[in-house]
Order: structure tokens, then sequence, then C-alpha cells
């Protein structure tokens, strides 16, 4: 899974109203681009960053240009458009790539569900030897000292997602919460408990409920450390539920 076309690199100038950045690109042009991202963006947006943006051609779009990596102060790659994780993920599962989730017949993405009216990333069914499984998509970009962390904000959304996955397995289906790592420097997930010490705690509470926890890494970068433009999931990284 690639970028459909080459990115633009450019120079970070201010994120502000949190859907905006300012961006001047290689040749000296500055332009606007669309930041679709709700959370802090911590530790992707140091001063003057380097960013790559995407470029479309849509006459209806108010904007031309999207945030979609940043270079961050440590020097690694974070994909910080949070659109991609959900077909990130769904192209990982189709393709193979997730042995946890092999098997299935079926998949399908927005699916409603729960009592308090969520719709499910993606939908699997028709396993012959499993039962459906409704499988939850978390973007990680935050990283500290190697170790990724989630959420970067408090998250009320994030938290009713755990409590919809819980009462999945009580129903006897399976409720799978899949953390894509799109961060180049991140080598273990944990919940940041220091950022929204509910969600921590609930994901503990999902754990033992029987929800499943996975994480798989994105390519981002070519071997010398550049945006390779892939955003295929390569390998699986460890989740630490420790305090």
């Amino acid at each position: 899974m690639k970028f459909s076309e080459p990115l633009l690199e450019g120079q970070l100038i201010r994120r502000y109203k949190r859907f905006l950045a300012d961006v001047r690109l290689s040749d000296d042009t500055e332009v606007t681009a669309h930041c679709p991202n709700t959370g802090s963006m911590r530790g992707c947006q140091p001063d003057n960053a380097r960013v790559w943006l995407s470029e479309s051609n849509n006459p209806k779009r108010k904007l031309k240009y999207t945030w979609e990596l940043v270079e961050t102060g440590s020097g690694q790659l974070a994909c910080v458009n949070t659109a991609r994780p959900n077909a990130q993920a769904r192209h990982a599962v189709e393709a193979g790539l997730v042995p946890e989730l092999d098997g299935y017949s079926e998949c399908r993405s927005e699916v409603k569900y729960g009592a308090e009216n969520s719709r499910i990333d993606l939908f699997l069914g028709g396993h012959r030897n499993a039962p459906d499984a409704w499988v939850e998509v978390k973007n990680v970009t935050l990283a500290e000292e190697g170790e990724g962390f989630f959420p970067d904000a408090v998250t009320t959304r994030g938290q009713k997602h755990l409590r919809e996955l819980m009462a999945q397995v009580a129903a006897g289906d399976r409720a799978v919460l899949f953390f894509v790592v799109n961060h180049t420097g991140i080598g273990q997930v944990r919940p940041a408990d220091h950022i929204d010490p509910v969600y921590g705690r609930l994901l503990r509470e999902a754990a033992a409920a029987g929800v499943e926890i996975i994480a798989y890494r994105a390519a981002l970068a070519d071997v010398d450390g550049n945006p390779s433009g892939n955003l295929t999931l390569t390998e699986p990284v460890p989740v630490s539920l420790e305090a």
C-alpha cells in the first residue's frame, strides 16, 4: 500500500486552528495544507520540521494539500494523517499480513454496532472456525524514549470504543483493538496513563474481558530513513499493559 502520487517535501511554518498547517515547499512557495489529525500531535510538530504533503486535483476541495508525514525531533518519520490507519489495517488484513485476523472471507468498514451508537472500523465475518470479529483501529504516533503511547490526548470517544468492544466479547464475538504504529522510532506500545488514565484503566479491563490487542508497524521509510511512500504494515510490535 503506497501513496498514489509522490509526496511534496516542505518545512512546517505553523499548525493552527487544529486542522490547518502553513508549509513552505522546496521551491519557497508557501501553502496552507489540511491537517487531518484530531489529536494533540504531541511530538509530531516540532518547529521548522520537514514535512511531506499529498496533492489533490479535486476542484471541489477547499485545500489542495494534505499533511501526511513529518520528521520528528529525534529524526524519525511519523504519519500524522489519521485517515490512513483504517485503510492500512484493511489492506494488511485482506493481504494476509495479519495472522491473528486471517481466514475471514468478509471485510466491511464503518458497520454500525453497539449500545452507544458506534461504527466499527472493520467488521470481519465468514470464518469457518472463528466467530465474527469487530476491529477498532487506532493510530499511534506519540513516542517517548522508543516507546509508543496511545492516546496522545484525553479521548472519551476511545473510552466508548473500549466499552463497545467488551460488549461484543460478552455477546460471544471476537473484539480486537488494532494499533497501527505510524512512527519508525516506536518499539513497543503502551497505554498513555500519564495523559488519559481512564483510557488506560479501561484498556486493561478490556484485555481482561477478552478483547484482543495487537499492534503492527508501517514501513514509512527506506533503509536510509527517507520517506518511501510505503504505508504497508510490515511487522508486529509488542504491546505492554504494565502500569
